[in-house]
């Protein structure tokens, strides 16, 4: 296993408490308002108006802006460079680039596989070229698209999180955290995720924080290896696009098959990733700062 060298920050369920408190109300009352406007309008495009665009995007920003703001707060500015500082953590081993890349590949194939065992067909393949695919990944990465997700998600709460329950469970419960996050698109028109099934979305979400969370234990908590992920997590699942279906009562279970054949194998994936989470071992070598964070190397 890597040998990897973090700041830890201090453990505290108040401060994460309010983490994630404050990012949904921002974000509902963004998200929320943008839906009304666009119901209000008739309209399907959430980015027709300046005013939806804008909402929505300040409810994406949500958890980097609360993250920045609650750690400027407490730590000063040597504590705003050390959140930030993960974003450009590019000297990793090149099989977690391929990892950050392939691993929503495999699992859009193997369900492609298992739809046809099961259902006796192939599922429809998009009909993007996966060069296209990758390189919309790449391109938001690098204009950090995910910024405003990640910086709070695994740049503020995820260690925080782990330093209280480690690695593992923590990245379980900020999955279904980070799921729940989302509910205000599943009511807002022309999201992709309007009227589709909700409890779906929180089992596949949930196994896909813990994948996120392998390959942050692995990276040394490189985000912007992180932010790589997420990106292709919403670029290259149209390897194998999910199965659209009209829109309903999002907390209907009722999915296409292909949906719950890839969350059977995002969930075959996060079994083994749970088992084998890297875990906090004795510290070799301790140092606190005036802001109380240590150095820990892991094992």
């Amino acid at each position: 296993m890597d040998r990897h060298r973090w700041r830890e920050p201090r453990a505290s369920l108040g401060a994460l408490s309010s983490f994630f408190a404050l990012t949904f109300a921002l974000t509902w009352t963004s998200w929320i308002a943008a839906a009304l406007l666009v119901r209000e309008r008739a309209s399907t495009d959430v980015l027709q108006s300046p005013i939806t665009a804008v909402l929505l995007v300040l409810g994406i920003g949500a958890p980097a802006m609360v993250a920045l703001g609650m750690t400027a707060r407490s730590g000063g500015r040597a504590a705003v460079g050390t959140l930030v500082r993960p974003l450009v953590e590019w000297r990793i081993a090149t099989r977690w680039y391929v990892f950050a890349v392939g691993y929503i590949v495999v699992v859009k194939l193997t369900a492609a596989v298992a739809h046809r065992l099961v259902e006796g067909v192939w599922p429809s393949f998009g009909a993007q070229a996966w060069y296209v695919l990758l390189a919309a990944s790449v391109f938001s990465t690098l204009v950090g698209g995910q910024v405003g997700e990640e910086l709070g998600w695994r740049g503020y709460a995820l260690p925080r999180m782990e330093a209280l329950v480690g690695l593992g469970p923590a990245s379980a419960v900020l999955g279904v955290v980070w799921a729940a996050w989302h509910l205000p698109l599943f009511y807002m028109p022309g999201a992709d995720t309007y009227g589709q099934s909700f409890p779906l979305y929180v089992i596949q979400v949930t196994g896909l924080s813990v994948a996120v969370a392998w390959l942050y234990g692995h990276t040394r908590g490189s985000l912007l290896l992180v932010m790589l992920m997420h990106a292709s997590l919403n670029n290259l699942t149209g390897i194998v696009p999910g199965v659209a279906r009209a829109a309903t009562n999002p907390f209907v279970p009722d999915a296409p098959m292909l949906g719950w054949l890839t969350a059977a194998a995002i969930w075959t994936a996060a079994v083994y990733f749970l088992a084998h989470m890297p875990s906090r071992g004795e510290p070799i070598a301790v140092g606190k700062s005036s802001h109380g964070t240590a150095t820990v190397t892991h094992p």
